[in-house]
């Protein structure tokens, strides 16, 4: 799962995306 977000997220890349991704794979 984590993969699929990304490389859904790799076209664009967003500071606030990649905020949002690492929240999450914080809280797992």
């Amino acid at each position: 799962m984590r993969t699929l977000l990304l490389r859904k997220k790799a076209k664009g890349f967003t500071l606030i995306e990649l905020l949002i991704v690492v929240a999450i794979i914080g809280i797992l």
